[in-house]
């Protein structure tokens, strides 16, 4: 299964590093623009996304920390225990703020806020800031923290920085690898003793941060956690069938158990086999067109928990899109995965704000990671 694995993904990134990277912010959301015109929007989106992010990432209060006490001298301010990632409202918020940033200044280097998406990196990205990043998680206790979803963020940020050819980028990312072999470690010695999947719709998930860890893996070449995944993924995911969609969403999710865990099985399945699996998992798909997935609402954006259902349309999106690049380019069903996908886009980039920091310091990730396609076809 693994030679499979890496065959069909080295099949859907040809050219990723150049046509995929390239593809514009309006073209991604489908406008027909002039030339001009799409540049000057993508340039204005990624200068509002990118906005969300500085404005919060050196931003330390209020701050929900997830923090286990040692002693009395562990009762310290945030930016003392994270002193690169305390900003954000929480550590997987800034970690992934941070990528936010990377993104736009490596895609959009003459964008409004590229300039200050580097200053921001450079504050926080220091040798200094990771060594005591690396001694909080490395302490008694800690051995769960941000796992999976901060831990997998912080290898999605770090595989950002990898592929931008930049003396900045390299200096950023030689600095974080202390801290990105640390969670690489904490990931791969927890998934053999993981004896079920965790299926929620919040952080503790393990089918979304199974696919960040998955390019992750991917982007490095590191067989160890490929092999990891294809066989953690296989035990729990690929006898599953019937996903109960119609249970979906729960009140605070922001992912969907169910897209995610189809958009994480067609990374390691070729598409004439994830097309069998998808019909046995998710068998109420039209083949007919029509739109079956309706996004969610969200009753009161001030509401830190309700707001998660402006992320689960964004997630939506990119899921649906996923999914539907991993079938063969014939199947029926491609059409009302497509559909979906536009209408959970729609509902979702137009509750990215920033009105309310309840969603403004982490709505901006999601929409940044949507819009430029981030997610591997």
């Amino acid at each position: 299964m693994v030679s499979m694995v890496s065959m069909v993904s080295r099949s859907r990134r040809v050219g990723r590093s150049g046509l995929r990277e390239c593809v514009t912010l309006g073209l991604a959301l489908g406008t027909l623009a002039s030339p001009a015109a799409a540049a000057q929007a993508d340039a204005d989106l990624a200068e509002r996304f990118a906005q969300l992010a500085l404005d919060c990432v050196h931003q330390e209060y209020p701050n929900k920390i997830s923090h286990v006490l040692n002693t009395d001298g562990d009762a310290l301010p945030p930016r003392a225990l994270t002193p690169a990632f305390y900003g954000c409202f929480d550590w997987h918020s800034s970690v992934h703020g941070h990528w936010l940033l990377a993104r736009v200044a490596r895609l959009y280097p003459a964008s409004g806020a590229a300039a200050a998406a580097r200053a921001a990196l450079s504050q926080s990205l220091t040798v200094e800031h990771i060594a005591g990043e690396v001694r909080y998680v490395r302490s008694p206790g800690r051995a769960g923290f941000e796992r999976p979803y901060g831990l997998a963020w912080l290898l999605q940020l770090t595989t950002e920085l990898r592929e931008w050819d930049d003396p900045d980028a390299r200096r950023w990312q030689s600095a974080l690898a202390p801290l990105e072999t640390v969670a690489a470690e904490q990931l791969k010695g927890w998934l053999p003793k993981l004896t079920h999947p965790i299926r929620v719709g919040e952080h503790s998930q393990t089918a979304f941060a199974f696919a960040l860890m998955f390019d992750w893996a991917e982007a490095t070449g590191d067989r160890e956690m490929i092999e990891l995944i294809a066989e953690r993924s296989a035990a729990y995911y690929l006898q599953d069938y019937d996903c109960p969609l119609r249970y979906e969403p729960s009140g605070h999710d922001f992912l969907s158990p169910c897209l995610a865990e189809a958009d994480l099985v067609r990374r390691v399945q070729a598409p004439d086999a994830f097309a069998e699996w998808f019909g046995r998992f998710l068998p109420e798909v039209p083949t007919d067109g029509a739109i079956w997935l309706q996004p969610a609402v969200v009753s009161d954006p001030t509401d830190g928990k309700l707001v998660h259902l402006d992320g689960l349309n964004l997630s939506r999106a990119w899921m649906l899109d996923g999914i539907a690049a991993g079938l063969p380019e014939t199947d029926p069903r491609r059409a009302a995965l497509v559909g979906a996908a536009a209408a959970h886009r729609a509902a979702g980039l137009a509750a990215v704000s920033g009105a309310h920091y309840e969603g403004g310091h982490w709505l901006g990730t999601f929409a940044t990671y949507l819009v430029t396609q981030r997610a591997p076809p």
